[in-house]
């Protein structure tokens, strides 16, 4: 028996290494919504739970742990995290090889985890397994997604990824 291939979700032949920005999607395992709540009636915002306040914490930490990698913008949601990254090793980081995009996400899944569950009784994985990610190629893209994001707490009941 034959089991269905796992579509690519990464451009064949490209170097997630390279100077550029990416939007990024990362989510919750099995979409609960364990990051966040939406509240406020007008303009809802995020309130982050424990887990939230933790993959704050780290997100924050990305530049530090990667000199070359900005975390530009990001929201964390109920279930998942938006981020726009942006690579550029010109700024001399001291990690050779530069650090690709998967490592980045890696180790801020990892440590998020790590962290969450040193306050639980039961140990758990936190994410789904990979990660969505855009590459973003030009100013009108970049302004849509950083858009995006700025709006996802506003249209959360319409998201795809609401439950």
């Amino acid at each position: 028996m034959e089991f269905p291939r796992r579509k690519a979700n990464r451009l064949k032949e490209f170097d997630y290494s390279t100077d550029g920005a990416y939007f990024v999607t990362i989510c919750t395992k099995d979409r609960r919504c364990t990051l966040s709540t939406i509240v406020g009636d007008g303009f809802p915002i995020p309130k982050n739970k424990t887990l939230g306040k933790i993959a704050v914490q780290f997100i924050e930490l990305v530049t530090v742990k990667y000199p070359t990698v900005c975390v530009d913008e990001y929201v964390v949601m109920p279930n998942h995290i938006h981020m726009i990254l942006f690579i550029d090793n010109d700024k001399g980081g001291t990690g050779n090889p530069s650090p690709t995009l998967g490592n980045v996400i890696g180790w801020l899944k990892y440590n998020i985890t790590k962290e969450y569950n040193k306050s639980q009784t039961q140990k758990e994985s936190v994410f789904q397994r990979s990660h969505y990610d855009h590459v973003i190629r030009c100013e009108k893209d970049y302004l849509e997604i950083l858009e995006y994001i700025n709006n996802n707490p506003l249209n959360w009941q319409m998201d795809e990824l609401y439950s």
